[in-house]
């Protein structure tokens, strides 16, 4: 089963692995986070997701950034070797959660899947309301702004 380091500007690494947590709590000991500060030397970040990185690795492990080319992806691409430590960049819940669901597949798969999240949980949503709710104003005024015809 692959450790995951979530690898991202301060406090998003956390908050991830805190959601990831909430949901998955039996996860626990294969989510690192590393968050990444404004007053961080890239150097600084480095020593950190290496440290993040062997307290996961079993041997293999899958980092998530969250922007390409910023520092977080950048340190992971240093500790990429793209066989037994992976990359993808973008992180976002649902990526988060597809491969946490499917942590026993290989490291390849695992990839995919993370990636297959990520953009299925991206979507457009709707301004619908709720159908068959009538409005019910609080008080017993007479105001007729709150009646519905």
């Amino acid at each position: 089963m692959p450790g995951l380091v979530i690898l991202a500007h301060a406090p998003l690494a956390s908050a991830l692995r805190d959601v990831a947590q909430h949901t998955f709590p039996e996860c626990a000991a294969r989510i690192q986070a590393v968050d990444v500060t404004p007053d961080m030397s890239p150097e600084q970040a480095e020593r950190l997701a290496r440290a993040a990185l062997a307290e996961v690795r079993s041997p293999q492990a899958l980092i998530f950034t969250d922007v390409f080319g910023a520092t977080p992806c950048n340190v992971a691409q240093r500790l990429s070797d793209g066989v037994q430590v992976r990359v993808v960049t973008g992180v976002n819940v649902p990526m988060l959660w597809r491969a946490l669901c499917y942590g026993d597949e290989p490291l390849e798969n695992l990839v995919s899947r993370a990636l297959a999240g990520a953009t299925q949980g991206v979507m457009p949503v709707g301004n619908t309301r709720p159908q068959n709710q009538a409005y019910q104003p609080t008080t017993d005024a007479q105001d007729h702004a709150h009646h519905q015809q």
